[in-house]
């Protein structure tokens, strides 16, 4: 049997580089499965329903939260985002880690829902990079994108809340750093708590037939 893969919630600020880290780190190893969020926003050029995202109308999404097919969900500048259910629930019993991307508010619900699920924010070198890869896009008006400075302001107080940061730098070295940072994770306490049960009956069972 599979050993149960971890849930790897990652978030970052916008412009950090957090997409283009996951598929670079979900190209290069074959243990990782991306999640597909659901959203009402609008798709953007490019972007394929189920592929990006399950692009959903507020009725919809609405119903998959009554009927809760969402493991979270919040809302973020007048959108719905969530994460189904049941793609990765699969995901993690086949033995795969299973990756979110989440923005800081659904990451706490995560945490609450599963324990054993580990929290990674990524970060720019410095904030003045963070705003220099903002601007490089040129998909965004200064105005938009001094909101997502602000934003980050913002969310850069619940940083403490993960259990981790990776800086994306160099991007190879930084796939590489997140690779090991999940890798060790594999090891915490919480992940293992079945081999250290069955190791503790077993040297009960061993100190019994010494008696």
């Amino acid at each position: 049997m599979a050993k149960k893969g971890l849930l790897v919630v990652i978030s970052g600020f916008s412009g950090a580089g957090k997409g283009t880290l996951m598929k670079e780190l979900i190209n290069k190893y074959d243990n990782y499965a991306l999640s597909v969020s659901a959203t009402t926003r609008q798709p953007r050029e490019g972007e394929v329903d189920g592929r990006e995202y399950f692009f959903k109308t507020v009725d919809e999404f609405e119903n998959m939260i009554k009927n809760e097919q969402l493991i979270e969900y919040a809302k973020y500048v007048n959108n719905y985002y969530g994460t189904p259910r049941a793609y990765v629930d699969s995901q993690l019993e086949a033995g795969k880690d299973v990756i979110l991307e989440i923005e800081i508010q659904g990451a706490m619900n995560i945490k609450k829902m599963y324990e054993d699920a580990v929290l990674i924010f990524i970060l720019p070198p410095s904030a003045e990079e963070l705003k220099r890869r903002l601007v490089g896009r040129n998909t965004e008006t200064i105005d938009v994108i001094n909101a997502r400075m602000s934003r980050a302001n913002e969310e850069a107080v619940g940083i403490e809340n993960y259990d981790y940061v990776v800086v994306n730098d160099i991007l190879d070295e930084s796939v590489e750093e997140l690779h090991r940072t999940i890798s060790s994770a594999h090891n915490r306490v919480v992940n293992n708590i079945n081999l250290i049960s069955n190791i503790r009956d077993e040297l009960n069972n061993i100190s019994n037939k010494n008696c």
